[in-house]
Formats: C-alpha cells, structure tokens, sequence
C-alpha cells in the first residue's frame, strides 16, 4: 500500500471513530469520501458539466466562479443554514482529473442539507447514477440522519472537516 492510500485509510478510521452513532448514514458518508476521478478527457469534460448543473439546481446562493477549475458560489450568509459550495478540478499526472466538493454554512444548528448528504447526492450525480435523490432540487432530498448533534465537531458552524481523500467538508 503507498504512502498516499495509507494515509487515506487512517483518516477515514479516524473521521469514523469520531463519528456520533446514527448521525450520517454509513452508505452515505461512503458515498460523500469516496474520490470523484474521472478517467478521459472526454468523461471529465461530462462530469464537470454535470457538476456545474447540479450547484446550479441546489444552491440557495448565485454561482459566483465558473471557470475550468473551479465551481464556486457566493455565501455563506451570516447565520443562514444554507449551503455554499466550492467545486474543484485537478488534473492529475496519468491524465484523469479529481473533482473536489466542499460545502460549508453559517446556521448556529448546523446546515440544511447536511453537507455529507450533499456530497453523497453531487457525487452520484456527477457520476450519472441514478434511483437516489441525487438530482432532486435542495429541499426535496430526504436524508437518513437524525437531527444534528450540535455538540459534534463535524456539526458545528464554520467546522471543517478534512475527508480522507483530502477534500474538505465544512458546516
């Protein structure tokens, strides 16, 4: 195992021995750290397409960057539950790219949608899955989850959270 899937590995241990019992789905939180890399130039150029569709059709806030290697929207407002995203390409050396999600809020009860939950639909919508509630609108997506736990790290505000694919996920 290389240094880098090691390192992955300890802290996806680490992030789920922290985590409060029945806060995040399991499934959910897989979905939400596993890596978004797509493999040809041609796939990527789809999937960062379907990236920008779905910030655009989720976000409460304006998309404020649109560019080659970055989705980002404006936010988050003082106090408001709502998401902000920021959306990432990388290319990488062997001619894939990684796509990067982070989603953050300013709400004092933590964000709506829960940013695990969000990372888990973008991420399947990205990669073209469907039969979730993936493509739904924000607000229409029913999430497995009890209400947060304010007093957990990863449900306090403006807490960042680093995934264990280095992506950051924030409320």
């Amino acid at each position: 195992m290389n240094n880098k899937a090691l390192m992955a590995t300890l802290c996806l241990v680490a992030t789920a021995a922290c985590s409060t019992q029945g806060q995040v789905d399991p499934d959910v939180m897989q979905i939400a750290t596993t890596p978004l890399t797509c493999s040809n130039k041609a796939e990527c150029e789809l999937w960062w397409q379907r990236a920008q569709t779905w910030v655009a059709s989720h976000s409460t806030y304006k998309i404020e960057t649109a560019n080659d290697s970055l989705i980002q929207t404006t936010g988050p407002d003082g106090g408001k539950r709502a998401l902000a995203y920021q959306i990432t390409r990388t290319a990488n050396p062997d001619g894939t790219a990684t796509i990067g999600f982070s989603a953050h809020c300013d709400g004092s009860l933590g964000c709506k949608p829960n940013p695990w939950q969000a990372g888990a639909d973008f991420k399947q919508y990205v990669r073209g899955i469907t039969g979730t509630a993936a493509g739904a609108p924000q607000g229409s997506a029913t999430p497995s989850q009890h209400a947060p736990d304010t007093t957990h790290p990863e449900t306090m505000p403006g807490k960042t959270t680093t995934l264990p694919n280095g992506e950051a996920m924030s409320q």
